[in-house]
């Protein structure tokens, strides 16, 4: 069904600025062509809506909720996150202005969630520990319940085990699959399973096809190809081992069948199909619109940064002087929220113990991907904060200087250097050494038992003293990443730089500490709180382009577009309500896009002792050309990559967002939409602003050459991404950067001694028992 929306102007300039770096050119939109990206993280649901330079027009959050009736036992609702995708796309589609017959691709992400379904009927199953509400139908990722499963599919050393990491996580969907075998009544005869990913994709199209990025990455399916056991992609002597054989009645069926024969796996951007009528009115879309293979949220991080222009060594190019989806290789994606992801692509195989992969065919035919992480690097922050003593008066503090939590901290460690006649922030905490496992380690020792230590506290309990273990928390992020790129580099791969997204990249102490302990290069994206949802969009600009090539050397006569003037035709003439977009509710002080909030003046303009905390944050300008020659640890200079078409930086500056008057960039306005396309080119046109790309018309008559794997993925990156900014690390010489590394070797004592503790009075009490029985 077509949905005709009231007639809306685009964005103000103000929101389309707010969507990139103010010293960057901001292109005009391309007419008539746009795309949707969907986000399903742990605690929120989000939706974008861009066009085809990749400019964000629209963008909505809504909350999600999550239940722990019973410890490490965590579900969630597919019905209650399906709701707020739909209320997500209807909203950034309304606010955006843009008609719904004009998108041409959605793109989905989402957490590695298990979801649970009836095979008859296609309704949820619950997953308990109250199996009687079938709503809490979704085990999530960070679910616990199932260590004995864990620990048993490990102990059969399967060959599909070396493709995860060695062993799995009781993070993965086998394990929670497994404990469901014995625990829900009357066990999963009746079940089938799907990774939350393609599960939407499935509500989106009824497709069953399943994405190699979630069957792989979570669920032990191994591409046909890589070794000959493996021809089905699922292990079936691991699954009758470990007592599951209803997985592999039918051929594997409840899991999604075997490749080209009874099931369908796609690589990132893959089309999966078009939207069903039903999904098209919920979502307020067209039945045109075409759905892409999803991703797991972490991997749409990796598609909105790692393409992104900047000043870094490595660039990989064709003969022609083009760059493909191999420039990608060495480029590090830390996708950081709650936990923090690192992916890393290869063309050959790296096996790396406690770093889960290699994933062979996730995002490209042929190249394969390596995923480490952290399971607490928002939270550990967070937790810190709320643990310590002074959290009332830090938050009591923060609120009376109008700063975050994060921010006050950081002006109190600066403070405490001059007091304190310090050389640094540095070795301001040089004898706080903090070691940061609270929640298990997941890479590189992979041992969800591992717990936190702290060596350096006192019974100081004053703000000053939560400054200092907020330092050493950021310092335990930036080791214990230079631990896990150590351990990917000792077996193959070349990490060059890292790319980060989310809320941490605004706070500047972080990133520094990131580059000073590692050595590489860190890289900001665009969209610093947008990046995965901005990924899951490029899926569906991807899944679309076939569409897109054929509307605009058609020049909007397509089939697709005579399809869509039927179906309007029809609507009108049959008096039929349109779709769900124009009842798209209003936003409520509690269900308003916080994201939206957040871009409109951060997303972007990045202060570097600026720091999301808890959905809010203090703006603070980004740095001129003379502050930076003036910079602290907190406020390094950061190399700026110039777009293709520099602009003075005159021409736009931090004041315009908060005061739109005496600048005539910031007068720009939309009448009708028919007079939008012109309106802009005249004004940007007047200040010397061009677009980043273009869609160019294709020729019927010109040869198309034959694409290499990833080819239609990485241009769609490459073009859409825009400009990144540079974080270089200190010199080695540089006294902060020999502290961190002396320090470093003693984080590695603080992992490895633990173990060798926990092991030493294990064997004493397992003695005890043995002697008492």
């Amino acid at each position: 069904m077509v949905a005709i929306p009231h007639q809306r102007s685009h964005s103000s300039l103000a929101n389309r600025r707010s969507s990139s770096f103010f010293n960057t050119p901001v292109p005009p939109p391309q007419p008539d062509v746009y795309y949707v990206g969907v986000d399903v993280g742990t605690g929120s649901a989000r939706a974008c809506l861009i066009d085809t330079n990749g400019i964000i027009l629209g963008l909505a959050e809504r909350p999600i909720t999550r239940h722990e009736l019973k410890p490490n036992h965590i579900t969630q609702s597919s019905t209650e996150i399906w709701n707020a995708i739909c209320y997500c796309v209807n909203t950034c589609v309304r606010d955006s202005g843009v008609d719904p017959s004009e998108i041409f691709g959605i793109g989905f992400d989402a957490t590695c969630s298990l979801v649970v379904v009836s095979e008859t009927t296609d309704e949820p199953i619950g997953v308990g520990p109250d199996f009687t509400d079938h709503k809490e139908n979704i085990i999530l990722w960070m679910d616990h319940r199932a260590v004995d499963e864990t620990n048993t599919i490990n102990a059969t050393n399967d060959k599909s085990l070396k493709y995860v990491g060695g062993q799995m996580s009781i993070e993965m969907e086998l394990p929670k699959i497994k404990w469901l075998k014995h625990n829900l009544p009357g066990g999963i005869n009746d079940c089938k399973f799907y990774d939350l990913g393609d599960y939407l994709t499935h509500k989106a199209t009824g497709s069953e096809a399943r994405s190699f990025c979630s069957a792989v990455c979570k669920q032990g399916f191994v591409p046909p190809g890589v070794e000959p056991d493996f021809e089905t992609g699922w292990s079936k002597e691991l699954l009758l081992s470990v007592d599951l054989p209803e997985l592999v009645e039918n051929d594997f069926k409840r899991l999604g069948g075997s490749p080209n024969k009874t099931g369908k796996y796609l690589s990132a951007g893959d089309i999966v199909g078009k939207l069903t009528p039903e999904a098209a009115e919920q979502l307020g879309l067209t039945t045109e619109c075409i759905v892409g293979s999803a991703v797991i949220d972490a991997y749409a991080g990796w598609i909105g940064t790692v393409a992104a222009k900047a000043d870094i060594p490595n660039v990989v190019e064709d003969a022609s002087g083009n760059t493909n989806i191999e420039t990608s290789c060495g480029r590090l994606a830390a996708v950081a929220g709650t936990s923090t992801c690192h992916i890393a692509m290869t063309k050959e195989p790296c096996f790396v113990k406690g770093v889960w992969g290699p994933y062979k065919d996730v995002m490209a035919p042929g190249y394969w991907l390596a995923e480490g992480g952290q399971s607490m690097t928002g939270a550990l922050l967070a937790h810190v904060l709320a643990i310590h003593p002074a959290s009332q008066e830090l938050a009591r503090l923060a609120d009376a200087s109008n700063l975050s939590k994060f921010d006050y901290l950081n002006l109190i460690l600066e403070n405490l250097v001059s007091e304190r006649e310090v050389r640094s922030v540095v070795s301001l905490a040089k004898h706080m050494f903090f070691y940061g496992d609270f929640h298990g380690n997941r890479s590189p020792i992979a041992d969800p038992t591992m717990k936190a230590n702290i060596i350096g506290q006192s019974m100081d309990s004053s703000v000053n003293d939560l400054a200092i273990q907020y330092f050493g928390a950021c310092e335990f992020i930036a080791q214990q990443t230079r631990q896990i790129i150590e351990e990917m580099e000792k077996s193959g791969h070349n990490i060059t730089s890292i790319f980060m997204s989310g809320g941490q990249c605004r706070n500047g102490l972080l990133m520094r500490l990131l580059a000073d302990c590692t050595g590489k290069s860190v890289i900001i994206p665009r969209y610093i709180d947008a990046a995965v949802v901005f990924g899951s969009a490029i899926l569906g600009a991807v899944a679309a382009e076939s569409a897109v090539s054929e509307h605009i050397s058609t020049k909007g006569r397509s089939r697709r577009s005579s399809i869509l003037q039927s179906q309007r035709s029809q609507t009108s003439l049959s008096g039929a309500p349109s779709s769900g977009f124009n009842s798209a509710p209003a936003h409520s002080p509690y269900t308003a896009p916080t994201a939206t909030a957040s871009s409109s003046s951060n997303i972007v303009n990045l202060g570097y002792t600026s720091i999301s905390n808890s959905g809010s944050h203090h703006h603070i300008p980004a740095m001129t050309p003379m502050e930076e020659e003036q910079t602290d640890y907190f406020n390094q200079p950061v190399v700026v990559t110039p777009s293709p078409v520099t602009k003075p930086q005159s021409a736009i500056t931090d004041d315009e967002d908060d005061d739109d008057s005496g600048d005539e960039s910031a007068l720009l306005s939309f009448g009708s939409k028919s007079q939008v396309q012109e309106d802009l080119q005249q004004k940007f046109h007047k200040l010397g602003l061009k677009p980043l790309s273009t869609i160019k018309k294709v020729s019927s008559n010109t040869p198309v050459p034959t694409a290499a794997p990833g080819d239609k993925l990485w241009k769609v990156m490459e073009k859409m991404t825009g400009p990144g900014k540079v974080i270089t690390p200190s010199d080695s010489n540089d006294p902060d950067r020999k502290l961190l590394a002396a320090k470093y070797e003693i984080f590695l004592q603080q992992c490895f001694q633990q173990e060798e503790y926990r092991k030493i009075v294990d064997q004493v009490e397992a003695t005890n028992l043995k002697d008492l029985s």
